[in-house]
Protein backbone atom coordinates (compact mmCIF):
# COMPACT_ATOMS: atom_id res chain seq x y z
CA UNK A 1 0.00 0.00 0.00
CA UNK A 2 1.16 3.54 -0.69
CA UNK A 3 0.75 5.29 1.89
CA UNK A 4 2.71 8.25 3.13
CA UNK A 5 2.18 10.83 5.74
CA UNK A 6 3.55 14.69 4.71
CA UNK A 7 4.15 16.91 7.92
CA UNK A 8 4.42 20.56 7.08
CA UNK A 9 5.75 23.52 9.84
CA UNK A 10 5.63 26.96 9.55
CA UNK A 11 6.66 29.98 11.83
CA UNK A 12 4.03 32.51 12.73
CA UNK A 13 4.10 35.07 15.77
CA UNK A 14 2.98 32.85 18.39
CA UNK A 15 4.23 29.52 17.52
CA UNK A 16 4.39 26.98 15.12
CA UNK A 17 2.05 25.47 12.95
CA UNK A 18 2.19 21.99 12.24
CA UNK A 19 0.20 19.94 9.23
CA UNK A 20 -0.48 16.64 8.86
CA UNK A 21 -1.08 15.30 5.84
CA UNK A 22 -1.38 11.02 5.22
CA UNK A 23 -1.79 10.08 1.37
CA UNK A 24 -3.95 6.83 1.48
CA UNK A 25 -3.69 4.15 -1.38
CA UNK A 26 -7.00 4.17 -3.93
CA UNK A 27 -8.52 1.00 -1.76
CA UNK A 28 -8.32 2.82 1.51
CA UNK A 29 -9.45 6.01 0.32
CA UNK A 30 -12.67 3.94 -0.56
CA UNK A 31 -13.99 3.89 2.86
CA UNK A 32 -16.94 5.19 2.91
CA UNK A 33 -18.44 8.15 5.86
CA UNK A 34 -20.84 6.41 7.76
CA UNK A 35 -23.37 7.21 10.61
CA UNK A 36 -21.19 6.31 14.10
CA UNK A 37 -23.58 3.40 15.03
CA UNK A 38 -23.29 1.89 11.22
CA UNK A 39 -19.99 2.12 11.48
CA UNK A 40 -19.62 0.76 15.01
CA UNK A 41 -21.86 -2.14 13.08
CA UNK A 42 -19.15 -3.09 10.31
CA UNK A 43 -16.37 -3.17 12.89
CA UNK A 44 -18.51 -5.75 14.86
CA UNK A 45 -18.69 -7.89 11.83
CA UNK A 46 -14.98 -7.47 10.52
CA UNK A 47 -14.42 -8.86 14.44
CA UNK A 48 -16.12 -11.90 13.80
CA UNK A 49 -16.85 -12.89 10.03
CA UNK A 50 -13.83 -11.04 7.86
CA UNK A 51 -14.78 -8.86 5.26
CA UNK A 52 -18.40 -8.79 6.01
CA UNK A 53 -18.42 -5.18 7.55
CA UNK A 54 -16.63 -3.63 4.40
CA UNK A 55 -18.67 -5.92 2.09
CA UNK A 56 -21.82 -4.29 4.15
CA UNK A 57 -19.70 -0.37 3.98
CA UNK A 58 -19.58 -0.97 0.16
CA UNK A 59 -23.03 -0.84 -0.24
CA UNK A 60 -23.69 2.30 1.73
CA UNK A 61 -21.54 3.88 -1.42
CA UNK A 62 -24.40 3.29 -3.69
CA UNK A 63 -26.96 4.45 -0.69
CA UNK A 64 -24.68 7.92 -1.12
CA UNK A 65 -21.90 7.40 1.40
CA UNK A 66 -19.20 10.28 0.59
CA UNK A 67 -15.47 9.00 0.67
CA UNK A 68 -12.31 10.45 0.13
CA UNK A 69 -12.53 9.86 -3.50
CA UNK A 70 -14.85 12.48 -4.99
CA UNK A 71 -13.44 12.28 -8.50
CA UNK A 72 -14.54 8.42 -8.67
CA UNK A 73 -17.48 6.95 -10.06
CA UNK A 74 -19.57 5.52 -7.21
CA UNK A 75 -19.69 2.25 -9.14
CA UNK A 76 -15.84 1.97 -9.13
CA UNK A 77 -16.05 3.08 -5.74
CA UNK A 78 -18.06 0.03 -4.46
CA UNK A 79 -16.16 -1.89 -6.42
CA UNK A 80 -13.26 -0.78 -4.72
CA UNK A 81 -14.64 -1.96 -1.70
CA UNK A 82 -16.03 -5.13 -2.93
CA UNK A 83 -12.42 -6.33 -3.56
CA UNK A 84 -11.25 -5.10 -0.16
CA UNK A 85 -13.88 -6.98 1.12
CA UNK A 86 -12.75 -10.36 -1.04
CA UNK A 87 -9.24 -9.77 0.27
CA UNK A 88 -9.89 -9.59 3.55
CA UNK A 89 -12.12 -12.81 3.50
CA UNK A 90 -9.68 -15.24 1.49
CA UNK A 91 -6.72 -13.78 3.29
CA UNK A 92 -8.55 -14.62 6.65
CA UNK A 93 -7.12 -18.19 6.36
CA UNK A 94 -3.38 -16.94 7.33
CA UNK A 95 -4.92 -14.16 9.47
CA UNK A 96 -3.81 -11.46 7.66
CA UNK A 97 -7.39 -10.70 6.29
CA UNK A 98 -8.85 -10.77 10.01
CA UNK A 99 -6.85 -8.21 10.66
CA UNK A 100 -6.41 -6.01 8.26
CA UNK A 101 -10.60 -6.62 8.85
CA UNK A 102 -10.26 -5.18 12.15
CA UNK A 103 -8.07 -2.16 11.52
CA UNK A 104 -10.38 -1.54 8.17
CA UNK A 105 -13.32 -1.38 10.93
CA UNK A 106 -11.74 0.53 13.35
CA UNK A 107 -11.06 3.15 10.26
CA UNK A 108 -14.72 3.13 9.45
CA UNK A 109 -15.40 4.07 13.07
CA UNK A 110 -12.95 6.73 13.25
CA UNK A 111 -13.95 8.46 9.92
CA UNK A 112 -17.82 8.31 11.14
CA UNK A 113 -16.47 9.75 14.63
CA UNK A 114 -14.96 13.11 12.60
CA UNK A 115 -18.93 13.19 9.81
CA UNK A 116 -20.41 13.18 13.82
CA UNK A 117 -18.17 15.77 15.22
CA UNK A 118 -17.94 17.84 12.08
CA UNK A 119 -14.30 17.77 11.89
CA UNK A 120 -13.21 18.10 8.10
CA UNK A 121 -11.00 14.95 7.45
CA UNK A 122 -8.26 16.14 4.47
CA UNK A 123 -6.28 13.52 2.19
Amino acid sequence: MDESVNVTATSSSRGVVIQVREKKSCLRAAIPYMPFPLAVFCLFLNTFIPGLGTFVSAFMVLCGARTDLPNRHMCCVFLLNVAAALIQILTAVVMVGWIMSIFWGMDMVILASYKEQGIPHQV
